[in-house]
């Protein structure tokens, strides 16, 4: 049973946050390393709440799993519980009765995780209630206008928010948007934003406040690239030092990254986290070394983000059918009915808004890529007159 009420606080540390007012969240009894883990989920949204909360994450020391039967290797279940099982340096259990999700939802973690497992899932389903769709996008105010840049993964959201930062944009949310089924109102969760090395390159004031060790990093991997590149043209490719750093590029390149609160690229341009949609660009990377912008039907933009949605949650739905295979009696029909709601309050947000599909190279040159889509985040809003593709070769 969830302890809400005001018995509970009386005898127990906790820690809420109030996400734009649509979802409270209550951590119960956490430890600093778990706070912490936490604000790196949800950023700045911390905030006393005046109501009940939705969602309580309960941290423990230990969780007890008497005869437990595992589901895989990630999941398992006792006669009357489903956990989540991770391993890593410290292996850890969350309890979580997936039957609760989307009412008065309690989660139940060993202390010590580096985050909680299907928070933002479980956030987005509980927002879905409240007639608001979790978008995966990106969203900013540029000239007064609140846009909104959306499409499947690594399709140029973030790189379009980064476009605008430079360019005096106000930062609305990156990676997930609450959007209102009205269509009046859109609202960003500040999560922390992963840039690549080659994203720096267009940001050199962002640059220069990373740390000293991980430029360092940066340019080592690159100087290994361009070596073992050179060296694979001659007979040095065939010796086995060569080989073996060929064979291990792609694991030193995935960590030509750098995570950043958005506060670090926006400054003052980090406000209130909300503003009304007025533009939707749908985004999508292709071979071409030019970019388009065409006017498109909003409604084919829902079409086909309620597909990504579905994409995204694909995480979330592994462990809830393992849920229903250990309690098949405990089926969520809200869960089973999500996509038909996501879809329905998608189409109604989206309505009549100005709407614009937008084809890209990746890598993208951030500022060709602003140039290409500033007339369309300006002025009036009539649809203006589609201007020639714009070339561009990305970085060098």
């Amino acid at each position: 049973m969830l302890e809400t009420g005001s018995e509970s606080l009386g005898r127990q540390n906790h820690l809420d946050y109030d996400v734009h007012g649509l979802v409270g969240i209550r951590l119960v009894d956490p430890s600093p390393t778990d706070a912490a883990a936490v604000a790196r989920q949800l950023g700045p949204l911390e905030s006393p709440l005046s109501r009940k909360p939705d969602i309580v994450v309960r941290f423990v020391k230990h969780l007890p799993t008497a005869r437990l039967r595992y589901l895989g290797l990630k999941d398992g279940f006792t006669d009357d519980g489903f956990f989540i099982l991770q391993s890593g340096k410290k292996e850890s259990k969350v309890r979580i009765a997936f039957d609760q999700i989307g009412g008065q939802c309690e989660i139940v973690c060993q202390s010590g995780l580096r985050s909680v497992p299907l928070l933002m899932a479980i956030l987005n389903l509980t927002a879905l209630k409240k007639d608001c769709v979790a978008l995966h996008a990106s969203a900013f105010v540029y000239e007064g206008k609140g846009i909104l840049v959306t499409g499947w993964a690594k399709g140029g959201k973030t790189e379009s928010l980064l476009a605008f930062a430079s360019q005096g944009a106000k930062y609305v949310g990156d990676e997930w948007i609450l959007l209102r089924g009205d269509g009046n109102r859109m609202y960003g969760i500040p999560e922390n934003i992963r840039l690549w090395n080659w994203h720096l390159e267009y940001l050199p004031e962002v640059r220069r406040q990373i740390g000293t060790e991980e430029r360092a990093l940066f340019r080592l991997i690159e100087s290994l690239d361009g070596m073992q590149r050179l060296m694979v043209k001659g007979r040095l490719g065939n010796m086995v030092p060569v080989k073996f750093l060929r064979q291990a590029m792609p694991a030193l390149r995935r960590q030509l990254n750098v995570t950043l609160e958005p506060r670090t690229i926006f400054g003052a341009g980090l406000g209130s986290l909300t503003a009304r949609p007025e533009r939707v660009f749908l985004l999508v990377s292709h071979e071409d070394s030019r970019i388009s912008v065409q006017a498109t039907d909003p409604l084919e933009i829902a079409r086909r983000m309620a597909s990504s949605i579905q994409y995204e949650q694909l995480p979330f739905l592994e462990h809830y059918l393992a849920f229903k295979f250990a309690f098949p009696q405990r089926r969520n029909a809200f869960i089973e009915r999500a996509a038909e709601l996501q879809y329905s309050i998608l189409r109604r947000a989206l309505a009549g808004k100005l709407g614009y599909c937008v084809r890209h190279p990746y890598p993208v040159s951030l500022p060709e890529l602003y140039n290409a889509m500033r007339p369309y985040c300006e002025g009036s809003d009539r649809i203006p007159a589609l201007e020639q593709p714009h070339t561009s070769l990305g970085p060098s």
